[in-house]
């Protein structure tokens, strides 16, 4: 089954809900960039967070980047996101290994460490919204609700999880995201927390075969739950060498005339998908003529 995230309101609207399966594209992060277990299940995450955070959004220019910087061996990750289902991102330190958690999990926790998350939003404004704050504990899940908290002041509940094969494959991968409107009876509360009790994990829901719809299904249980709309999810670079040229530009002609002394074809690669693309002298010197 391909990807796809649904959307769902409850309780006569005083909740929205989003719930996503995410083993396609996290299984093609996970090629692209070579990843080990503990980063694809860390990378896996945030990119599961990110696309339904982009889903959000209402302009189909809008996009959405979430950075994470944290102080653990992984040291951070990019994701970014628009509002079509299209997710990219990379880890820093994608290679890394760690033995497992006291609860025989990967540790992605101590992968991260303590840091910071960044939100940017730009939605074709004059200028971005951007939101920062303080990692809450480096497992992306419990880091991305204490952002809506603080940052957007919306209470929610979020739950990812990506489960591995002992080949290194993705065997499952999806999350949601539940939040209270304003006003939000108590009642409403008291039967969300209840459902959220019940609850066990993202992936053994999926790993049972259920569908995003069905993992809404149980987590607003008795809530009288409407799906919205459904929308496909996917791993996806627009990356080209154009694109690749205007930012080795954008950092400056220096490395790019060091490139040129060389006088050998230069191999850039791309940070979002891994793709690699060769300038020949004479294409670099082009590079360099649009800057002069």
């Amino acid at each position: 089954m391909s990807d796809y995230i649904v959307r769902a309101t409850a309780a006569n609207c005083q909740l929205r809900a989003w719930a996503a399966n995410t083993k396609e594209l996290v299984e093609a992060a996970r090629q692209a960039h070579n990843m080990s277990p503990v980063a694809t299940a860390a990378l896996g995450r945030l990119m599961t967070g990110t696309v339904m955070m982009g889903s959000m959004m209402k302009g189909e220019k809008d996009l959405l980047t979430v950075q994470l910087r944290g102080d653990g061996p992984i040291k951070g990750m990019t994701v970014t996101a628009d509002s079509m289902g299209n997710v990219k991102g990379y880890a820093y330190e994608p290679q890394v290994m760690l033995p497992p958690s006291v609860r025989r999990k990967l540790d992605v926790g101590k992968a991260v460490g303590n840091g910071m998350l960044r939100v940017v939003k730009d939605l074709g404004l004059k200028e971005p919204y951007v939101g920062q704050t303080k990692l809450h504990s480096g497992e992306i899940a419990e880091d991305l609700a204490y952002y809506f908290a603080v940052s957007e002041q919306t209470p929610s509940s979020v739950g990812l999880g990506v489960l591995m094969e002992r080949n290194n494959t993705v065997k499952q991968a999806g999350g949601f995201i539940l939040q209270l409107m304003p006003s939000t009876e108590e009642k409403v509360i008291e039967q969300l927390e209840k459902n959220l009790a019940e609850f066990s994990t993202v992936t053994k829901v999926l790993n049972e075969g259920k569908t995003p719809e069905e993992m809404l299904g149980l987590l607003l249980k008795d809530m009288d739950m409407v799906i919205t709309e459904t929308s496909p999810a996917r791993f996806y670079c627009n990356c080209n060498k154009k694109r690749v040229g205007d930012v080795m530009l954008s950092l400056g002609t220096r490395e790019v005339r060091n490139m040129i002394r060389e006088n050998k074809d230069a191999q850039v690669n791309c940070q979002f998908c891994n793709a690699s693309y060769t300038f020949s002298v004479e294409e670099l010197k082009e590079l360099l003529n649009k800057c002069l």
